[in-house]
């Protein structure tokens, strides 16, 4: 038997891997870094046209990639606040996420979450909450005109086309029913003013972070999703999610993986099966929301092989279809609409978008949203060793499942532009990997992503 610390081989490996692990989240956070100034830059040196937003007038002050202004504020009521709570969550929040018992830290976690949105929306006052979900692009005010949802649903085909009769605005024309339907609820309760819809956003996207906890600790990680809670919670997407319609989306879809989660781990049949059923529920609901969420078909296949377990499965899709199934029993079925919606989205703005230029540019929302400290997390998991996946295997599995959905989802040439908040339901899955860097990392990492959400907050108009 070859005596292993005596054998060559053994040596030069066990030398290259402190290395690379050392070396793999510089080159990562480097590359974000650099991907995001390439993105800002290059439509200004090169004077293409890259069209974030639809052109308004001469005045607007474009900085692609973002769908936003250059609009400086170096003051507004939500910055106290969020300056103060970045300042404590640097200094404390990893010394409490790992001392607070689990049912405190999900609650804490969700308080904390829900103070980091609204005081970074309020940095603009009370229309940061407000103005997005009250602009005619948006779900609500359509939702505020529909009085008969079958009817709604009988001439939805018809509304798509950009230019038909009573042709639905952009976001309702541009996802599933269940999206505007969610809204209309909120209508039908008294729920349909602009503040009042935004509260309940706010509300819902903060559960977020305890969700992706939630599913982490089902799959026996529970030191890693302490070690993720900061991250997870205090992250740059708060920007773009306090008014947007895809945080909703990113929750029910975060929910509906914890659920899957505890379905596989439940250690007696009827609760796997009543959590895989409910899972099932929420993720068909989801998919009904946006076309790009099939996408989180991804990340289930990942919580059960982290779980060795796929007893969920053929309960938790037969829920989905449930959901899926019922909509095209009212006359709406998805593999009909996809298709009007590829030709709405090359009617609109999206055919002035070049593709070479956002396939990167996409890249760079992404690290200003979901933070550049992800870049130096995505690069690690090249690091890790066979102990490695031994030890984090369902982390490893949910941040690559992360990685799998963006790649596919920039891919598929239907994401150009806007993806910082598009692809929130994929993000808190990237985030996962940022628990996994190393202690001397994860401190001033904290720091670098609070960073980022007070000057994209301060800087620049984002319309999400």
């Amino acid at each position: 038997m070859t005596d292993r610390a005596t054998h060559p081989d053994h040596h030069r490996a066990d030398g290259w891997r402190p290395l690379l692990s050392r070396l793999l989240p510089w080159v990562g956070l480097a590359a974000a870094v650099g991907v995001v100034v390439w993105a800002f830059w290059w439509p200004g040196h090169s004077g293409e046209q890259v069209y974030p937003r639809a052109p308004r007038n001469a005045s607007d002050r474009e900085v692609p990639p973002l769908h936003g202004l250059w609009e400086p504020k170096w003051w507004g009521p939500g910055t106290a606040p969020a300056v103060l709570l970045a300042l404590l969550a640097w200094r404390y929040a990893a010394r409490v996420a790992d001392r607070l018992s689990w049912r405190t830290l999900l609650l804490t976690s969700y308080a904390v979450g829900l103070g980091w949105l609204c005081s970074l929306a309020l940095v603009d006052g009370s229309e940061g909450l407000t103005r997005q979900l009250g602009n005619p692009y948006e779900y609500l005010v359509t939702a505020r005109e529909v009085t008969d949802v079958p009817a709604l649903l009988d001439t939805w085909q018809s509304r798509m086309p950009l230019y038909s009769d009573g042709a639905f605005p952009t976001h309702v024309a541009g996802h599933p029913p269940a999206a505007l339907l969610f809204f209309v609820g909120l209508v039908r309760v008294g729920l349909g003013g602009d503040l009042a819809a935004s509260v309940v956003v706010v509300l819902v996207a903060a559960s977020t972070a305890p969700a992706v906890m939630v599913a982490l600790r089902a799959l026996d990680a529970e030191g890693t999703a302490r070690r993720a809670a900061p991250f997870l919670v205090l992250a740059p997407t708060a920007v773009f999610a306090a008014v947007s319609g895809d945080a909703v989306f990113a929750a029910l879809g975060a929910w509906g993986i914890a659920c899957l989660a505890l379905g596989a781990t439940a250690a007696r049949r009827g609760p796997a099966l009543a959590w895989s059923a409910l899972a099932g529920l929420l993720l068909g609901t989801v998919v009904m929301m946006s076309y790009g969420l099939p996408l989180l078909g991804v990340v289930a296949v990942a919580v059960l092989l982290a779980a060795r377990s796929w007893l969920p499965l053929p309960v938790a899709a037969a829920s989905a279809l449930v959901v899926v199934l019922g909509f095209a029993a009212a006359g709406w079925a998805w593999w009909d609409y996809y298709p009007v919606l590829v030709d709405r989205y090359e009617e609109g703005i999206a055919k002035d978008r070049p593709e070479d230029y956002w396939r990167w540019a996409n890249l760079a929302l992404l690290f200003l949203s979901a933070g550049p400290l992800v870049g130096a997390g995505v690069a690690h998991l090249l690091a890790t060793t066979r102990e490695g996946l031994r030890r984090h295997r369902a982390p490893l599995l949910l941040a690559a499942a992360g990685v799998l959905m963006v790649a596919a989802a920039d891919a598929s040439g239907m994401s150009k532009a806007e993806v910082e908040r598009i692809w929130l339901p994929f993000m808190p899955w990237l985030l996962v990997s940022c628990a996994l860097l190393p202690e001397r990392w994860r401190r001033w990492g904290l720091a670098l992503q609070l960073l980022t959400a007070l000057v994209v907050q301060h800087l620049f108009y984002t319309v999400w």
